[in-house]
């Protein structure tokens, strides 16, 4: 045999000795492992996120994580991960998720069970209804990764300067404003602000106004509005508080970020709002430094006591990860105790394990923690169910309709309630 036809022949016999060796340790892929994890963008101070993703590299040599941040707005990020989940991408591994999608994501099979991987006393530091809002059919699909809940926040200087204290229900928060403005003299003063535009946070709004009048969307065994008097109660309350000039007539096209920012330039009252705004207006620079406070939202006078709907989001692991053990290492890494604690100090987001509420450096940099935890304990979520994203496309058109006074409530709620009643009947 030739030179050269030996060499050939050896160099046939390592390539094939290479891939029986490939076939034996099972397929895994050579060089580094990728992980992507998709988030949304993370307001505050600082951001930690990128050195908590250096962290986990640095403990996972061969190991590199990037982050992918979406959209600020949860329905751009709901719209992103259906059309990719749905066309069976493996484009990442480990994604952020409003709570409200984990029945949906888990029903489709998008998401893969954590419950045998989790240890037993696993979930106790975190909320109990956050625990909740990442399980479905007694199977957990996701961590906890921060939490929020409704908040009144008003300007304390204001309120202080004519001797009122946070108002109980929204009559008296109406006669609040009636009283500043008539005294201020500002034209450029608005009332009371909040999220109208039609999308998620208009339902948010709308059920925290049905909370606060004794209704509900959806009844214990599944009936639609089941108390509709007072559901379109609640609506007409809201598009008064329009009318009568409470609340601006751009009401209707705001979102959390637009009523932030009026409220955080000087030019509102009232907002409300979730935890992540408190630190915004505590921020160097800002208009309101040092002249916000927060509260319980207000109820009904003749209703109930009023209550901050919760929410928040999970990390998640892809069902389609091709590295499943180091997805979910991530998703701990990133919700553990350390972490939550970095994330509350230089992100504007509430960490989701109750023992930082009252850690001191946290309290010591967010003095309003432990209040902020009370109020998210007495929280509501909204209805948990996996159609859930087909609920709130349903009702979102018509209670706009509502509010921007082209629909009597009442027509709203049973036109609503009539569509919702039809898509539920044909989904279950």
């Amino acid at each position: 045999m030739t030179v050269g036809r030996r060499r050939a022949a050896c160099a046939l016999a390592l390539t094939a000795w290479l891939l029986a060796l490939g076939g034996c340790a099972g397929g895994r892929e050579s060089g580094p492992v990728t992980l992507v994890f998709k988030y949304a963008r993370i307001l505050g101070n600082a951001d930690p996120l990128p050195g908590l993703l250096r962290e986990f590299e640095a403990s996972h040599p061969g190991v590199r994580v990037k982050g992918e941040a979406m959209p600020w707005a949860s329905d751009d990020q709901h719209q992103f991960y259906v059309i990719n989940l749905e066309g069976r991408s493996p484009g990442f591994d480990v994604m952020m998720l409003d709570c409200i999608w984990v029945p949906e994501f888990a029903r489709a099979g998008w998401l893969l069970d954590l419950t045998s991987r989790l240890q037993p006393d696993e979930l106790a530091p975190y909320f109990p209804s956050a625990v909740a809002s990442a399980t479905y059919g007694g199977r957990v699909w996701a961590l906890p990764w921060n939490f929020n809940v409704g908040l009144l926040y008003y300007r304390a200087d204001l309120l202080a300067r004519y001797g009122l204290r946070p108002p109980e229900t929204y009559e008296e928060l109406i006669e609040q404003v009636r009283r500043i403005r008539a005294g201020e003299r500002d034209p450029a003063l608005d009332g009371y602000v909040w999220q109208g535009k039609q999308y998620e946070g208009l339902v948010v709004n709308v059920l925290e106004a049905f909370w606060a009048n004794g209704a509900r969307l959806l009844g214990d065994d599944g009936t639609v509005f089941p108390e509709p008097a007072r559901a379109a109660d609640a609506l007409r309350f809201l598009r008064g508080l329009i009318a009568a000039g409470v609340s601006p007539a751009w009401t209707t096209a705001a979102d959390e970020e637009l009523s932030r920012r009026a409220f955080g330039d000087g030019h509102a009252i009232f907002l409300r709002n979730w935890p992540y705004a408190m630190d915004l207006f505590q921020g160097q620079g800002s208009a309101v430094r040092g002249r916000v406070a927060f509260a319980p939202l207000p109820g009904r006078a003749r209703g109930e006591p009023g209550v901050g709907s919760t929410g928040g989001a999970h990390l998640g692991v892809s069902s389609r990860s091709r590295h499943p053990d180091l997805a979910l290492a991530l998703v701990r890494h990133l919700t553990s105790e350390r972490a939550q604690r970095a994330i509350a100090l230089g992100a504007a987001l509430s960490p989701t394990r109750q023992a930082l509420y009252r850690d001191p450096d946290v309290v010591r940099d967010r003095p309003g923690m432990p209040r902020l935890q009370a109020l998210a304990l007495a929280g509501r979520p909204r209805p948990a169910t996996p159609y859930y994203l087909l609920l709130s496309a349903t009702v979102q058109p018509e209670f706009s309709a509502a509010l921007v006074g082209v629909k009597p409530p009442e027509r709203a709620i049973v036109d609503a309630g009539a569509r919702l009643a039809y898509f539920l009947r044909a989904v279950r």
